[in-house]
């Protein structure tokens, strides 16, 4: 290989970043082109020292590692940032990887592990923690749900009657319900499946094979 990969390490925990720069400098393909305890600190030297990857905390004193790569690919977008971290719940991965992080890794890769993760960065290969990945997965899961299986029970019956052809006031009798209860389902029901009438929402319930659910 070439020209080394310049890389900053931004962490506010001095034992961990000095152990993972003590690291990286035994790696012959890596350059350590500077090193930060706080996220604004980090900006700065990213700046200054425009590196290849940067390897970065997500939770420090003075800010959160989320909103340092958002600066930092404002103005070096194309840096790969490398989140490192303890956490993997749900309000600190998605806002890190949307924010634009390249790779998430938790604090208890080994520092091989962490090295390997950098070379790829630099040749743009990306590397999720596998309890992120999965993460990421079910998140996507529940993103390819259909837009029916948001109603609730009352709604999917009130759905079922309208693709029958009943009238509000047919719905009202068969189910037991307000005349004023079954227009705020059937509202609620179009904005839900996104169509415009009940037209449409009877098309989409035979569709859909909800119907043929009903017994």
């Amino acid at each position: 290989m070439g020209n080394k990969i310049k890389v900053v390490v931004i962490d506010d925990h001095d034992v961990v970043r000095k152990g993972v720069i003590t690291y990286l400098q035994t790696e012959d393909h890596l350059e350590i082109a500077g090193e930060a305890s706080s996220g604004r600190k980090g900006v700065e030297v990213v700046r200054e020292a425009r590196p290849d990857v940067v390897l970065l905390d997500l939770m420090m004193e003075d800010g959160d590692g989320i909103e340092a790569t958002k600066k930092i690919l404002s103005f070096h977008p194309e840096c790969k940032i490398i989140i490192l971290t303890s956490y993997y719940d749900d309000e600190k991965v998605f806002p890190a990887l949307e924010a634009g992080a390249f790779s998430y890794m938790l604090k208890t890769s080994s520092a091989e592990e962490i090295a390997e993760a950098i070379k790829k960065a630099a040749r743009g290969e990306n590397v999720i923690e596998p309890k992120v990945a999965g993460k990421m997965m079910n998140r996507f899961r529940l993103q390819e749900k259909k837009p029916h299986e948001s109603l609730t029970e009352r709604e999917l019956e009130v759905l079922i009657c309208i693709g029958n052809g009943m009238t509000n006031q047919e719905i009202s009798e068969h189910l037991f319900i307000g005349i004023k209860t079954v227009k705020t389902h059937v509202s609620n029901i179009l904005s839900k499946l996104g169509v415009q009438d009940r037209t449409q929402a009877a098309v989409y319930a035979h569709r859909n094979g909800i119907m043929r659910d009903q017994s």
